[in-house]
């Protein structure tokens, strides 16, 4: 499958935007409004989202637009996520949400440069593609998806390149939850600065 490349700042594709319950991570359990991007050239096996990968399946939104859609008196929380939302430039979008008065989260691969002004960002890493020495360090939650019983010594790696203050989670791959939990389990205990994140959202069955 041909994932474009190019970068987009306004107008910006977007496969979807709803307000839910942020279901992972240091934010787990908050109100939050989702804006989900279109286009990803990571292509990991196990994605829930693989219809958002193809950028051009999506149509492209006025930025102004997209985010006087948000409900005034909903959370100040506004979750930029993809599909890979850094493979755009994001610096119109952030500057939006924030004229807004709202906090904008990112969630990312890192794979792609970083652009926008966050208040919160989130990088889960993939083997499939690397993530970029500037976006390891300015992160403030690194999130480890757990596959493999390899994917935790995979996972350290990244630990001696934050910011101290990063947050260090590891999240079972939803498919294989049950059969990966003990050793999660057991791998915490034994490495204590390690927090462990599930999908709440799965469990409650929202977006």
């Amino acid at each position: 499958m041909k994932i474009p490349t190019k970068k987009h700042s306004d107008p910006i594709p977007v496969m979807e935007s709803f307000y839910t319950i942020q279901g992972e991570g240091n934010h787990q359990g908050k109100a939050a409004y989702f804006v989900r991007l279109g286009g990803c050239d990571v292509g990991c096996v196990w994605c829930d989202v693989k219809e958002s990968w193809e950028m051009s399946a999506h149509p492209l939104r006025d930025i102004a637009a997209l985010i006087d859609e948000i409900p005034a008196g909903v959370s100040p929380i506004v979750v930029v996520t993809g599909g890979e939302p850094l493979m755009h430039d994001l610096n119109s979008l952030t500057t939006a949400i924030h004229a807004r008065g709202l906090k904008a989260h990112l969630e990312t691969s890192g794979s792609h440069p970083l652009t926008g002004d966050w208040d919160w960002i989130c990088l889960s890493p993939k083997k499939f593609k690397s993530p970029l020495e500037e976006v390891i360090r300015q992160s403030d939650e690194l999130k480890v998806v757990i596959y493999h019983s390899s994917d935790f010594e995979w996972g350290e790696k990244f630990v001696d390149r934050l910011k101290p203050s990063c947050l260090t989670y590891l999240q079972p791959e939803w498919s294989r939850a049950i059969q990966i939990l003990p050793s999660m389990i057991e791998y915490i205990k034994k490495h204590p600065r390690w927090i462990m994140s599930l999908q709440v959202h799965k469990y409650i069955q929202v977006p």
